[in-house]
């Protein structure tokens, strides 16, 4: 512990999780690790932060959980019942399994010894199971959705499996090949189809215009949407889109945005408004956020792009959906690991504040989500 945190953790009200610490109007959970090149006395954990601009504790830890400093925590996923929260290793073949249905939350420890570099978690209610990816394994985990038990490795055609969605309706998967963790400038450039109810693999389909790889990161399925469509992120720059064909029963790929034509590199994630008329992308170099207008989803059109700070990731909105909260990391990559959160207005498109805690106290921010019981069905 940092001296510097410690006095953040000694203001707040008490260190034991508690029903108060989450009651707040909006409180978060954040991933932390220490920030740089020397991990000498390394940090792991969980943290809840207040950000509602209203509460005295704004930008302030509330309570925190330490994780083991091999563990290398990673991302959160809420199960769709959202009363467990999966957290990914990137270092050790395990998933940390928390009980968040009451306080204190309570973790077990899940092997997965077939996975490195533990990435995304996506379920399947009609198959009652979850999906874990291993980026360094080129596998594909799957666990059974009430005990945990590990069911079975699906080995990936396509190798450095990272971003996963899964859509029961039409029972397809989409995995994404993005990066070699052992040398991280050899990307992949394909998503990979799969059928959840047999585990078969169906193709493979390239989403790169150019000689160079593209490094797909995430898929996300537009919500609401029929027949459904996929939201492609790109490192390389680029938004592509995948279109279900129902009566081909396959998926047609195609680009539908640069980025890197605005200056902007290493797209991340995609976040959608409960309206369904806008979608927010993340970039993680230099960083930035943006916002699409998708009224038409087949022909999303760029609104505005703001800067935050190096290592733009993941995000959550406020509760009347007027701002959101950029968390400033990947992967704690100098120059992309700033450990801000940056408080960008959705109404103007300008980043209006920083929430600087973390950054101050010599530590970075791996993931935002907010606490279980929010109204917010993007858990990563």
């Amino acid at each position: 512990m940092t001296r510097t945190l410690s006095t953040f953790l000694a203001a707040a009200s008490g260190l034991a999780l508690c029903a108060g610490a989450a009651s707040a109007e909006q409180t978060a959970l954040v991933l932390y690790e220490t920030k740089g090149a020397d991990q000498t006395n390394r940090q792991d954990g969980i943290a809840f932060v207040e950000l509602d601009p209203a509460s005295a504790d704004y930008g302030q830890i509330l309570a925190q959980i330490p994780l083991p400093p091999e563990f290398h925590s990673h991302h959160i996923f809420y199960n769709p019942e959202r009363d467990k929260a999966y957290v990914t290793s990137l270092a050790t073949p395990e998933l940390r399994v928390f009980d968040v249905s009451a306080f204190p939350y309570r973790a077990t420890s899940v092997a997965v010894p077939d996975c490195e570099v533990g990435e995304d978690v996506s379920f399947s209610q009609a198959q009652d199971k979850w999906y874990l990816t291993c980026m360094g394994s080129s596998v594909v985990i799957v666990g059974d959705a009430e005990t945990d038990e590990v069911l079975e490795a699906i080995p990936m055609p396509a190798p450095w499996p990272h971003g996963i969605a899964t859509n029961d309706a039409i029972d397809r998967q989409l995995v994404t090949s993005t990066a070699n963790p052992a040398d991280p400038t050899e990307w992949g450039e394909e998503i990979v189809v799969l059928k959840p109810s047999t585990g078969e693999i169906l193709s493979t389909h390239k989403v790169s215009s150019g000689p160079s790889a593209s490094g797909p990161v995430e898929a996300f399925f537009v919500p609401g949407v029929e027949p459904p469509l996929v939201y492609i992120a790109n490192m390389e720059g680029s938004l592509w889109l995948a279109e279900w064909q129902p009566d081909a029963e396959a998926f047609a790929f195609r680009e539908a945005f640069r980025f890197d034509e605005l200056g902007q590199g290493m797209t991340l994630e995609v976040y959608f408004d409960e309206d369904g008329d806008r979608a927010y992308v993340t970039s993680a170099n230099p960083g930035h956020l943006n916002a699409f207008d998708i009224s038409d989803p087949r022909a999303p059109k760029h609104l505005w792009a703001t800067q935050t700070a190096g290592g733009a990731h993941h995000l959550v909105f406020s509760p009347d959906k007027s701002r959101a909260y950029v968390q400033n990391s990947l992967l704690n990559i100098e120059g992309m690991n700033d450990g801000s959160i940056s408080v960008v207005d959705l109404e103007t498109g300008e980043t209006i504040d920083s929430i600087d805690t973390f950054k101050n106290a010599g530590l970075t921010v791996n993931t935002i989500v907010l606490t279980p019981e929010a109204e917010d069905s993007h858990s990563h």
